[in-house]
C-alpha cells in the first residue's frame, strides 16, 4: 500500500476503512470508518486536507486534491465513480459523483447532489439538493433519472465490497 506522510502530515485511515494497495494516499488525508479507495485513486493532501467520509468510496483511478483554500471533503454515504477528478470541493452526504466527471475548486454539492458521468463543473459550482449537473460545461437541473435509494444501494454494495476485499483479497503474482 503506498501511504505517504509529507513532512509531519500523516494519513489518518480508520481501521473498519479499506484502502487498496495499488491505491496512493499522501499527506493529509482523513479516511472514516467502512470508507474504501480502490486501485490507482490517488489522494494527495499537500495544501491543505482531504477527508473521505464514513461509508463513502472513491473508486478506481480516481484523482482527489486539494488546496490551501478549498479542502476537498467527500460527506457520509457517498460514491465517487471510475476515474473522477475533485479538486478543492465539498460534497455532502448521499451523493453520487458520474464516473469520468470533473469538479473543480470551490464547488459545492449539497446532501442528495449528483454529477453525471463525463460532467465538468467550473470554480465554484453549486448543485443542491435532489439536482443532477450534466454536460461539458455542466448544466444543473433537477435530478429525474436517479432516486435516494439507488445512491443508497451503489454506497452499500462499496461498503460490503471493501470489507469482503478486506478479508478476501490475496495477491498471486511473486513479489520482486
Amino acid at each position: 500500500m503506498a501511504i505517504y506522510a509529507l513532512g509531519d502530515c500523516e494519513p489518518t485511515i480508520h481501521p473498519d476503512a479499506y484502502v487498496h494497495p495499488d491505491a496512493t494516499v499522501i499527506g493529509d488525508v482523513r479516511i472514516g470508518p467502512r470508507a474504501s479507495v480502490w486501485p490507482q485513486a490517488v489522494l494527495r493532501g499537500d495544501h491543505g486536507y482531504i477527508e473521505i467520509g464514513e461509508d463513502s468510496n472513491v473508486q478506481d483511478g480516481c484523482v482527489l486534491h486539494c488546496t490551501s483554500r478549498h479542502p476537498t471533503i467527500l460527506g457520509p454515504s457517498s460514491a465517487i465513480g471510475h476515474a473522477v477528478h475533485v479538486e478543492g470541493a465539498t460534497i455532502g452526504t448521499g451523493c453520487l459523483i458520474g464516473s469520468g466527471s470533473v469538479v473543480l475548486n470551490g464547488t459545492v454539492i449539497e446532501d442528495g447532489g449528483m454529477v453525471g458521468a463525463g460532467a465538468v463543473l467550473s470554480y465554484g459550482a453549486y448543485v443542491g439538493f435532489g439536482e443532477i449537473a450534466l454536460g461539458v460545461p455542466a448544466k444543473v437541473r433537477p435530478n429525474k433519472s436517479f432516486s435516494a435509494e439507488q445512491i443508497a444501494r451503489v454506497v452499500d454494495s462499496y461498503v460490503h465490497r471493501g470489507a469482503r476485499f478486506r478479508s478476501e483479497l490475496r495477491r498471486l503474482d511473486p513479489l520482486r
